[in-house]
C-alpha cells in the first residue's frame, strides 16, 4: 500500500509467491541433482530416466510460465508524484518521480557544464513504506536498497545514461542530492538529483528505473525478465 493508500506500480507483482516459485523451482532441482547423482552410482536407470524426465517437465512448466507472464504483461508510464514499488523480500521500497528542470547549462561559473543539446535533471524520491514490513523484520531495522539501473529513453529507442559532467557540475553548485543506494529506516525518504544531456529532437522521453541484471532475469512476472514489459517514468 503506497504513502496515500493509493497502489501505483509492483515489481514484481505478487512478490511473495514469485520468490517462493523461484526458490522452491532450484529445491526441487537440487533434489533432483542428488537423485540422479545417486541413480547414477548406484546403475538405477530406470531412476536415471525418471529423474530426467521430471527435471524437463519442471522447467518446461517453469519456462512456460515465465514466457506467459511477459507476454501478458503491458507496459505502464507512470506520472510526476506515482509510485514503483520494489519488493526487498520482507518490505518494499517506493521510487516516485517528483521534479524534471531543463537547463542549457549547469553549475557555477567559471565552472559551468554545457550540454550538447539541454540538461534535464530529473529528481528522484526514494520512500521506505513502513506499512510493508514483514512481521518477522525488527521494526527498526536498516534497509540497503539493491543495486539499481537508472537511463532514459525516447520515442525513437535512443538510450541515455546519466551525464557524469552534468552531475558533476550540480553538485559543485551546491545542490542537495542524496545517493541513490544510501540506507534507509521503516519511513524515512530522501531525494536523487540525475542529470541527462537529451538532444532537442528527442521525443516523449521517459525514464527507467530498474533492479540492475541479476537473478530478478528468472523471476516470473519481473520486468526484467525476458520480454516482459517495463513500468516507465513520463519526463515529459
Amino acid at each position: 500500500m503506497g504513502e496515500e493508500g493509493i497502489v501505483t506500480a509492483f515489481v514484481p507483482p505478487l512478490a511473495p509467491l514469485v520468490v517462493l516459485a523461484f526458490l522452491g523451482t532450484a529445491a526441487l532441482l537440487t533434489v533432483a541433482a542428488v537423485v540422479f547423482l545417486y541413480a547414477v552410482i548406484a546403475k538405477r536407470r530406470r531412476l536415471i530416466f525418471a529423474v530426467l524426465l521430471g527435471v524437463a517437465g519442471l522447467l518446461t512448466l517453469y519456462a512456460g510460465t515465465l514466457i506467459a507472464a511477459s507476454a501478458l504483461s503491458r507496459e505502464r508510464v507512470l506520472l510526476l508524484g506515482e509510485k514503483k514499488y520494489f519488493c526487498e523480500i520482507d518490505c518494499h521500497l517506493a521510487y516516485s518521480l517528483v521534479g524534471v528542470e531543463v537547463a542549457p547549462e549547469l553549475g557555477m561559473p567559471p565552472h559551468l557544464a554545457h550540454p550538447a543539446g539541454r540538461f534535464h535533471v530529473v529528481t528522484v524520491r526514494t520512500w521506505f513504506d513502513e506499512s510493508t514490513i514483514s512481521p518477522r523484520r525488527p521494526k527498526d531495522a536498516t534497509l540497503y536498497p539493491n543495486p539499481r539501473v537508472i537511463f532514459v529513453k525516447d520515442a525513437e529507442g535512443r538510450r541515455y545514461e546519466p551525464s557524469t559532467a552534468g552531475e558533476s557540475a550540480l553538485a559543485a553548485s551546491g545542490r542537495a542530492s542524496t545517493p541513490i543506494t544510501q540506507p534507509l529506516r521503516p519511513g524515512e525518504s530522501y531525494t536523487t538529483c540525475f542529470v541527462f544531456d537529451l538532444p532537442d529532437d528527442a521525443r516523449e522521453p521517459r525514464l527507467f528505473l530498474g533492479d540492475a541484471p541479476g537473478v530478478e532475469f528468472l523471476l516470473i512476472g519481473h520486468e526484467m525478465s525476458p520480454w516482459h514489459r517495463r513500468v516507465w517514468f513520463a519526463l515529459g
